[in-house]
């Protein structure tokens, strides 16, 4: 008995290979930037409180780096048509809408001893929910066509056009005025924000890209071993066609 073939689909594999290092890597990163987190001054104004950038922060930048390869990898499929690539832009974007969530939560978590309130109804607030909102349509598209082929190219436009929602949300807080703080790091002039509080930022903004290539490499190995196994079995009967009715012979009537 020969084994399975593993090509994907006939095309190679986009998803870089970083072999058993990347949760290593990840790991210890993670670890790093726990630890300066913990470490790290409090602030002035906020105290302890202001521990909550470290995981919020981010948790933004994962979403807005992940929403960016789903661009990257949509217009590519749309000009090179490879598997690959459309599998790529799934699992980040479904990597990047969990992240989207979790800055939410957080920054809903953070606003409450800081404004009053869970939610307000602020430009960047909004903008992001917008955004959350957005891909979820995106991954809702994903599952609602059946056809590989048509579910990537409509996806992959979809991909394209959603990414205009990232911009908005970050210069939202420039370009309107928010109850949000704008820009501490991401700005044209030297970063507001103590050195020491921005190296921990900066240690846990690469554990969760570190952590980001992980979660994405994993989800779209789990997309290509599906589709293998759907490419295998193409004629696989319907739950409802699998059930028999047993005939009655005129014997037993």
């Amino acid at each position: 008995m020969t084994a399975p073939p593993t090509a994907t689909l006939g095309t190679t594999s986009v998803v870089p290979v970083f072999g058993r290092r990347l949760p290593i890597a990840a790991g210890i990163a993670g670890a790093v930037g726990l630890t300066a987190a913990m470490v790290s001054p409090p602030d002035f104004v906020q105290g302890e409180l202001v521990r909550l950038m470290y995981v919020h922060v981010p948790a933004a930048w994962t979403a807005y780096l992940s929403f960016a390869v789903t661009l990257g990898a949509s217009i590519g499929w749309l000009w090179r048509r490879r598997p690959g690539l459309d599998r790529v832009a799934a699992a980040s974007a479904e990597v990047g809408v969990f992240f989207t969530g979790l800055a939410i939560a957080l920054g809903s978590i953070w606003g409450k001893p800081t404004w009053g309130v869970w939610w307000t109804w602020d430009a960047r607030l909004v903008t992001t929910a917008l955004l959350f909102f957005v891909y979820l349509g995106y991954l809702a598209l994903r599952r609602a066509i059946p056809d590989p082929l048509v579910r990537a190219r409509r996806s992959a436009v979809f991909g394209v056009v959603a990414f205009a929602q990232v911009p908005l949300v970050h210069f939202s807080v420039l370009w309107w005025r928010t109850l949000h703080q704008p820009p501490t790091v991401l700005r044209p002039d030297d970063p507001s924000i103590d050195h020491t509080m921005l190296a921990a930022l900066l240690l846990n903004l690469v554990s969760f890209t570190l952590l980001w290539a992980l979660l994405v490499r994993a989800r779209a190995r789990i997309t290509g071993a599906q589709e293998r196994i759907d490419e295998a079995e193409p004629t696989r009967p319907l739950a409802g066609d699998a059930v028999s009715v047993p005939r009655l012979e005129a014997s037993d009537v």
